[in-house]
């Protein structure tokens, strides 16, 4: 008993000793100006509205999605080449706009910026939540980051995508004429046969519009396979971002359990 005891007070102390995971990473790609949390490309990811906000919004229906800009073109990555190989994989139009689609909806967790990051607002670019995936398998994101990352893996995959704006609420239009399983079929600009790409629900099938977004006044902008130019670096502090994860499950540090398991064996041993 003494010698377990030991081994794991050693294992404790070796715990102790090893680096912790940052959660909170201070990065020069990010700062903070008035408030506001601003990217190596000066597009504030706090704020969809005004000139550096991540949409270039103005309002719900004059905007130009920016971020986007970040995933593609010559700052084209990791979201670009998911696209890409579900291209190869599959050849059909159709069926390979819906495995895309499937992709963001099922690898996404809705998750509200607010827990993730702690701002009320904080975008991420398609690149990010990419990364997030390869690392974990998963990320979390609200409704602008499934539509940017499904936006910038439609355009490596060779389909037209658009971002829209409705209500407090940002989705993604695909081209996709003939397609036959929309409960609406829409246009850009007297252009038919675009669908709705509402990727934030676990069980929504591409091409399913809500209803309560039918009727209202919607801002579409169709995204170029362009690239925003990172800007210069500004005499500005580097900004430190804390992602939450979105977890609501319990974390228990490997030290603690080590020391639990240390209080409960003399019991097990008083019971023999």
């Amino acid at each position: 008993m003494k010698r377990l005891r030991a081994i794991l007070l050693l294992a404790a102390i070796s715990l102790m000793i090893m680096p912790a995971p940052a959660f909170a990473v201070s990065s020069a790609d990010f700062y903070q100006d008035q408030g506001q949390i601003f990217d190596d490309w000066d597009v504030c990811r706090t704020s969809a509205f005004g000139h550096n906000g991540f949409f270039q919004a103005f309002s719900e229906t004059d905007f130009c999605p920016i971020i986007v800009a970040e995933s593609l073109g010559e700052n084209a990555d990791s979201a670009y080449q998911i696209g890409q190989q579900l291209a190869e994989e599959y050849p059909n139009l159709h069926q390979r706009a819906e495995k895309i689609f499937a992709f963001a909806r099922d690898k996404i967790r809705y998750t509200s910026d607010a827990d993730q990051f702690g701002f009320k607002e904080f975008a991420q670019n398609a690149d990010e939540v990419a990364a997030t995936l390869e690392d974990e398998g998963f990320a979390y994101g609200d409704c602008e980051d499934y539509a940017v990352f499904l936006a910038v893996m439609c355009k490596g995959a060779g389909l037209r995508s658009a971002i829209v704006l409705a209500p407090n609420h940002a989705a993604t239009l695909v081209y996709l004429p003939a397609y036959g399983k929309a409960n609406r079929n829409l246009s850009i600009d007297g252009e038919s046969g675009w669908v709705w790409a509402e990727a934030t629900g676990g069980n929504n099938p591409l091409g399913w519009m809500p209803e309560r977004f039918m009727g209202e006044k919607l801002g579409v902008y169709e995204v170029e396979n362009e690239a925003i130019i990172a800007a210069e670096p500004p005499d500005k502090s580097p900004a430190i971002v804390t992602p939450g994860g979105g977890s609501t499950g319990i974390h228990i540090s490997p030290f603690f359990a080590v020391i639990a398991l240390m209080w409960l064996i003399p019991l097990f041993r008083r019971r023999r």
